[in-house]
């Protein structure tokens, strides 16, 4: 096994400091298995009105196979953060794709127009199954990788969730088309076999490849945290950690400011569908592909956010830079999603909104990472995936709810000045960077 040393580190520390090879096998087996849980996440919602047509349900009940992804995850992301961490990554990382595989085959067996209850049921097993993925990244970057590389890992940690999502936007309006309920289901047994078929795969590497940690500390400031773990390995020490988070004011801005951010990208993502054909009828493929491009830009902002920290260590600024950035880009969404621009225009405009939208997810955790330590990641994570949960929840009904109300126009102009209000928020986040004077 390959490995590099940290010489100018170790001098400081009692343990000796190592960065495997095996880590980038660790991280891109992470990046696939979470692909393979966020895909569903949006695979009924991007076809939404093929999918109502086939199983006789309304909008509204399809739009909740969305949002149960939101829902389950609040009441369980503690049991997910005490899983994480008491018993490691490698457990989390199985339980997680042992139920993304269950909840995948269950969905083969929902082909029948009378079955959306089937469909639903192995949503929800998928949705469950999530709170052992998203607060994955920021410990798996800080437990694996050396100083340098930590905010770097954790945006491609991210850019998984982000593939995932661009492949639930691209494949449903391909596989299943807009035709007679034979052709419907037809396109729905394939979608939901290579779905099944692929997340079993993806279970089976997991169970042969996929590590909790290193033998040794790729970092100081990991070496910190494995010599306090070590010192107090106690129940308690999670709900004290917990309650030393909501102490935390920036920490509580950040929650604020980050699940205003995100619950809005949940809002945009889950209607998009509505959103495009109600300017461009006839436009399910358009839909998905605006979605994918939204996805892909977001992608290459989580990677160029996660190089930039790692070059400057500025987390503040860029947290604060990205947020405004995110704005701007709702601005020009909101004045170009007009049949009069047309839709070419909007796959530029939706680009923009998702390099700085999605870009940010990686530079909320490293800030989080950054204001907390040296609480778990896993568990400032959590919460502030929780928290983006509830927002989702909030925003994204009050979102269709003004799509049906008001004008596209003004229905976004609403949620650019709830994104105003995150920009201030983050404004006021103190520049407290506690794990980068760890490492001075």
């Amino acid at each position: 096994m390959a490995e590099a040393s940290h010489p100018s580190s170790i001098s400081f520390l009692p343990q000796e400091i190592r960065v495997y090879t095996r880590r980038w096998q660790i991280l891109i087996l992470f990046v696939v298995y979470s692909a393979s849980n966020s895909m569903q996440w949006i695979q009924y919602s991007i076809i939404s009105n093929i999918v109502t047509k086939y199983y006789n349900v309304s909008d509204y009940t399809v739009d909740m196979t969305s949002m149960i992804y939101m829902i389950t995850y609040i009441p369980l992301i503690f049991p997910a953060s005490y899983l994480l961490d008491n018993f490691g990554l490698r457990w989390t990382v199985i339980i997680g794709a042992f139920g993304t595989a269950i909840g995948s085959w269950i969905k083969v067996f929902s082909i029948a127009p009378d079955r959306f209850w089937v469909t639903f049921v192995g949503q929800t097993v998928v949705a469950i199954s999530q709170t052992c993925i998203l607060s994955i990244p920021a410990r798996l970057a800080a437990v694996w990788f050396g100083d340098n590389e930590v905010s770097r890992a954790c945006g491609i940690g991210v850019f998984g969730n982000q593939l995932g999502i661009a492949i639930g936007f691209l494949f449903p309006p391909m596989l299943v088309p807009n035709k007679e309920i034979c052709d419907i289901e037809r396109g729905l047994q394939r979608m939901f076999y290579t779905v099944a078929a692929f997340t079993s795969f993806v279970l089976i590497l997991i169970l042969l490849l996929f590590k909790s940690a290193p033998p040794l500390p790729p970092s100081s400031a990991q070496a910190v945290q494995r010599e306090k773990s070590e010192s107090s390995r106690e129940v308690k020490t999670f709900f004290e950690s917990i309650t030393r988070l909501f102490l935390n004011r920036g920490y509580l801005l950040l929650l604020i400011s980050y699940g205003i951010n995100v619950g809005t990208f949940y809002a945009i993502s889950t209607l998009l569908n509505r959103l495009v054909i109600k300017q461009f009828p006839d436009s399910e493929e358009d839909a998905g592909r605006i979605g994918l491009t939204i996805v892909c830009a977001g992608m290459v902002g989580s990677i160029a956010c996660g190089i930039l920290l790692d070059k400057t260590h500025k987390f503040w600024w860029t947290t604060v830079g990205v947020y405004i950035c995110s704005l701007v880009g709702m601005i020009i969404f909101t004045f170009t999603l007009d049949k009069n621009v047309g839709i070419y225009a909007i796959y530029i405009t939706a680009g923009i909104l998702g390099f700085f939208m999605t870009g940010y997810l990686p530079v909320g955790f490293e800030l989080a990472a950054e204001l907390t330590f040296p609480e778990p990641e896993g568990t400032s994570t959590g919460l502030l995936n929780a928290v983006v949960q509830i927002f989702g929840i909030a925003l994204t009904p009050l979102y269709r709810y003004l799509l049906n109300v008001w004008e596209d126009f003004w229905a976004n102009v609403t949620l650019c000045g709830i994104l105003a209000v995150g920009v201030l928020l983050t404004t006021i986040i103190p520049n407290d960077l506690r794990r980068q004077k760890a490492k001075a």
